[in-house]
């Protein structure tokens, strides 16, 4: 059960000083008052009959020390073989603690560690950027997150570092009911960049799992970041996530964001442009299949002058399936001469799945633009047709469709990203 005394007990499990145990309990209290988003889909969570808190085994940085049931689940799941082609750190987590931790770039001053990690072995610097750019009062999941936050990844990259390699985390819930909670932070200090990959699965069971994440990302002059999340939940999962960055001066935020599966899907990674000439985008696609409802978006705040945003949202919903836009654009009154383009595309696959847009447009200023432009449309028959009578299947003929729909998607990913996002698009 969720008390006071669990999540002292879990702090002192976690062998955490004294402020991060005030900091819990201030956020526990916090969850208690709040009430659900009171938009969006609707959030059914029996919090009596979730489990928060789960550890498999302690950290290994040695492959071949980790369990051999965790090694086998994380071996079919292919996180393994990716780290030794083309990332230069993998940070797998099961349930709520990472299991498996290896940074393998040497360039110095780099620190990649699980985000318990972090509080102990960099306490000031830890401390410095955490709940500094999602306050834990924000919401109800915010707070509970920051209550029983666990895992999760804590990046630091020197000035001007340039890793050759991306950075990797993948988070799997295996436990039935499970709450996982953990909370990334990411700071790229001046003139440095990061690509950093987020994979994110669940085994199917008969109760609902709650995923809530805390993302917070610093992105210095001049520097830049591209976040490249897949996430696969199984159809019991509440994916309730917030990603967060805040872009200094000529600095670039990237997020390229999958959302597939899931119960139900509330996630708009978010980007404000503090800096001058700061830019960001967001490149996202949403597939809502049967009984799945995916409320995604995007957030792009303009403070600075000479700031850019670009949001590309692709929905596809099939068998009664809801996959809808929700964003939030604002160009402030100083962020004089500035440019923020969004559109969103929806494709339904038959007459009985649906999608809407929730668009928020803000410009107060007469210097900069703003555009807007979204469509929905159903598959063309005439299309669908000509496909198969080339000698195509009519899911095989949709898939095809599908895949030309999100090529702007696919295009930033990894080829053995590319190449996993293909197989779970089909749609036989």
């Amino acid at each position: 059960m969720l008390t006071k005394e669990f999540i002292t007990k879990l702090s002192k499990l976690k062998k955490e000083p004294q402020w991060m145990l005030d900091f819990r309990l201030q956020a526990f209290d916090k969850f208690l008052k709040l009430d659900n988003p009171d938009f969006g889909p609707k959030i059914d969570i029996d919090f009596k009959k979730l489990t928060y808190y789960k550890k498999i085994e302690d950290t290994k940085d040695n492959w071949e020390k980790v369990n051999k049931e965790t090694k086998a689940t994380f071996k079919t799941l292919g996180v393994i073989d990716a780290e030794e082609k083309y990332l230069s750190g993998v940070s797998n987590q099961l349930e709520s603690e990472v299991v498996y931790h290896n940074l393998k770039t040497n360039k110095k001053g780099v620190i990649f560690l699980s985000t318990d990690e972090a509080l102990k072995k960099h306490p000031d610097l830890f401390k410095a950027y955490f709940n500094k750019l999602v306050n834990y009062a924000e919401n109800k999941y915010t707070a509970l997150n920051a209550a029983l936050w666990s895992g999760g990844s804590f990046i630091y990259l020197p000035p001007n570092t340039k890793l050759d390699r991306p950075l990797q985390s993948y988070f799997r819930i295996n436990e039935a009911g499970l709450g996982q909670f953990e909370r990334t932070i990411i700071i790229v200090d001046e003139g440095a960049e990061l690509s950093y990959i987020e994979g994110c699965t669940a085994q199917e069971s008969a109760e609902n799992s709650l995923h809530a994440g805390v993302v917070e990302i610093f992105v210095k002059k001049h520097a830049k970041v591209k976040y490249t999340t897949i996430q696969n939940w199984s159809n019991d999962v509440y994916n309730l996530v917030t990603k967060r960055s805040v872009v200094d001066e000529k600095g670039k935020m990237e997020w390229i964001d999958g959302n597939l599966g899931s119960k139900v899907t509330m996630k708009y990674p978010s980007s404000i442009l503090k800096g001058d000439y700061a830019s960001a985008s967001s490149i996202s696609i949403a597939y809502a299949k049967k009984k799945q409802i995916l409320d995604a978006g995007a957030k792009m705040i303009h403070l600075g002058k000479n700031t850019k945003s670009h949001i590309i949202s692709k929905s596809i919903a099939t068998d009664g399936g809801r996959a809808n836009y929700r964003g939030n654009v604002t160009i402030s009154e100083k962020a004089e001469s500035s440019e923020a383009i969004i559109k969103c595309d929806t494709i339904l696959l038959d007459e009985i799945s649906a999608s809407d847009t929730y668009p928020k447009n803000i410009l107060q200023n007469d210097s900069s633009t703003l555009e807007h432009e979204a469509t929905v449309s159903k598959v063309s028959e005439e299309k669908l047709n000509f496909l198969m009578s080339k000698g195509l299947s009519e899911d095989a003929a949709k898939e095809l469709l599908i895949m030309g729909f999100i090529d702007d998607f696919k295009k930033e990913l990894p080829l053995e990203y590319a190449i996993e996002l293909n197989r779970l698009l089909k749609t036989s």
